[in-house]
């Protein structure tokens, strides 16, 4: 499971950081990199599932260690 995280984990930090030069800068750097291609979506995709298998090793960790 801990790979699991670290995987999923660096495709969400990727999408933070390009969701901040966005707000900071109006600066899509995925579209910057890919152009508006099919690649762009895929990209999207993934950080978007990353982002779920991430909220779930949330949920569990705090099943686990309630405080």
């Amino acid at each position: 499971m801990e790979t699991l995280q670290k995987i999923a984990l660096v495709p969400t930090i990727i999408g933070a950081v390009n969701w901040g030069l966005i707000g900071a800068f109006d600066f899509n750097l995925v579209t910057a990199l890919f152009k508006e291609s099919m690649l762009t979506n895929v990209v999207y995709i993934l950080v978007g599932i990353c982002g779920l298998i991430n909220i779930g090793i949330l949920l569990m960790h705090l099943q686990r260690d309630p405080e």
